[in-house]
């Protein structure tokens, strides 16, 4: 899928967050190295612990169906700036993919590319 196809799909998909608490909606759209497309959208909870974040529904949905290297990740929001990744979905991805692509969108449509390692130099992982 080219980049433009996976942001018109995130855009598509942040109509289904489920947001009634802070009034942010987030999409995300994961590619794996293989060309699979997965995608998440955050669904808050009113005990906030028991959110989670459109990136991480995404990643997590790839996994369990066998997907587990990822090259990119299209990130969009109803805010004015682009969003990025909350460190708990950084250190996710971080788990699987160290190299991914962050695409980040706001609301305009004005994006901002990043790889994780900028966003996020410090990640660990405890296998491979």
């Amino acid at each position: 899928m080219k980049e433009r196809e996976l942001i018109e799909l995130a855009r598509k998909v942040l109509k289904n967050s489920y947001s009634p608490y802070s009034k942010v909606e987030v999409a995300a759209v994961l590619l794996t190295k293989d060309g699979k497309v997965f995608t998440g959208a955050n669904i808050e909870n009113a005990s906030y612990g028991l959110s989670i974040c459109a990136e991480r529904a995404a990643v997590f949905q790839a996994v369990t169906n066998g997907y587990r290297d990822f090259s990119k990740i299209v990130i969009c929001s109803n805010l004015i700036k682009p969003i990025l990744p909350c460190g708990a979905c950084c250190q996710v991805l971080f788990e699987f993919s160290p190299q991914i692509k962050i695409i980040t969108m706001n609301k305009n449509g004005i994006k901002e590319t990043f790889n994780l390692k900028e966003v996020f130099p410090r990640g660990f992982r405890l296998t491979k």
